[in-house]
């Protein structure tokens, strides 16, 4: 499984709770798209999971900026998963719902990956799923929430989006490119 999060804006821990805190420590990756906001909330954030990939977000400090990317690529198959699907990853922060979509194309990713607004959801970009995990721990008026994904049989991703204590408010599938 992967557990996907976002904008968790702490001063010295994770926050992580109940089934995002069961999620991230049960993940076989965990992606957080930026904005852990001190170096002492990454480390434990790190702590708390096996394999990370994360990027920055506007609101990290340079301590983070210099250690992490704003945009990276994670291909599926590459980190061990029965997958083909290819993640592109970034904060969002300067990026539009069209810009988001043309990063996920340059890159030739199934699905991108961005937080930023705190507004968890899933959009369709032509064949290219959009994916905001929402925010967890700081969710800002919004639902919290934080993303799950699964290998599906066709190579793909199954996800959902869930709030802390395990409610599923949305289903999706990410297809991988033909190839």
């Amino acid at each position: 499984m992967i557990a996907v999060v976002s904008d968790t804006h702490g001063n010295a821990d994770h926050r992580l709770a109940d089934r995002t805190a069961r999620a991230v420590r049960e993940a076989d990756l965990t992606i957080p798209a930026g904005d852990f906001t001190t170096r002492d909330v990454f480390e434990a954030f790190k702590s708390e999971c096996g394999e990370l990939r994360a990027v920055y977000g506007n609101n990290d400090p340079e301590a983070l900026t210099e250690r992490l990317p704003a945009t990276r690529v994670i291909d599926l198959a590459r980190e061990g998963f029965d997958s083909r699907v290819r993640i592109a990853l970034c904060h969002g922060h300067e990026h539009s719902e069209t810009a988001l979509s043309l990063l996920g194309r340059q890159e030739g990713a199934d699905i991108v990956v961005s937080g930023h607004s705190h507004r968890p959801g899933v959009a369709e970009a032509g064949d290219l799923t959009l994916l905001n995990p929402g925010s967890h721990a700081d969710p800002r008026w919004n639902r919290p929430a934080h993303a799950e994904l699964g290998v599906a049989e066709d190579g793909g991703l199954d996800g959902r989006l869930r709030e802390p204590d395990g409610t599923v408010f949305r289903e999706f599938a990410v297809s991988p490119a033909e190839e």
